[in-house]
């Protein structure tokens, strides 16, 4: 796996990982497939966006935060089988499994589906609880292979990446 860190002018960074085996999900497997549903209806405001650690124990932002008020219905983004619903440590989430073993979690959701259960894209999966950002917000993160990635390549949110050359060639 490779991971690329961009320094912009203002000094945001943003981190991107990209998966380069031959089972992982590039940008053609997942256009192929057609993009998720977003997990909250209505406007979709990141407020604490994915942010790859260096390495797979550093620290980093390992999904996405959106912007909604607790009590919010969060809605299954594709079709999938609950693979976890319950509390861990100090607040409930909810993850879901995909045909080929992605992972999607949510949290704090409170749910009252159950593992094995079916979901089909678009139902409810659950509703937001406070606990995780002040205002409240959602916790939406993605693994492709036991590994994190930002939850915006399946949503259309990260444009295609284009290499430039560093020098006039010849």
């Amino acid at each position: 796996m490779r991971r690329f860190i961009l320094n912009s002018a203002a000094s945001i960074l943003v981190g991107v990982s990209l998966l380069l085996s031959p089972n992982s999900v590039g940008n053609s497997a997942v256009e192929a497939r057609g993009l998720w549903g977003w997990p909250l209806e209505g406007s979709h405001r990141i407020v604490r966006p994915y942010l790859a650690p260096e390495t797979p124990y550093g620290r980093g932002h390992r999904g996405v935060d959106l912007a909604a008020d607790s009590s919010t219905i969060v809605l299954a983004p594709e079709n999938a089988t609950v693979w976890f619903s319950g509390r861990v440590v100090d607040r409930e989430l909810i993850s879901l499994r995909l045909t080929d073993g992605t992972l999607l979690s949510f949290e704090p959701v409170h749910s009252s589906l159950r593992a094995g259960d079916r979901v089909e894209r678009g139902q409810q999966i659950g509703t937001l609880l406070d606990g995780h950002c002040t205002p409240a917000c959602l916790h939406f993160g993605v693994r492709v292979h036991g590994e994190y990635v930002s939850p915006l390549l399946f949503l259309g949110g990260i444009p295609h990446s284009v290499l430039l050359p560093t020098r006039e060639l010849p």
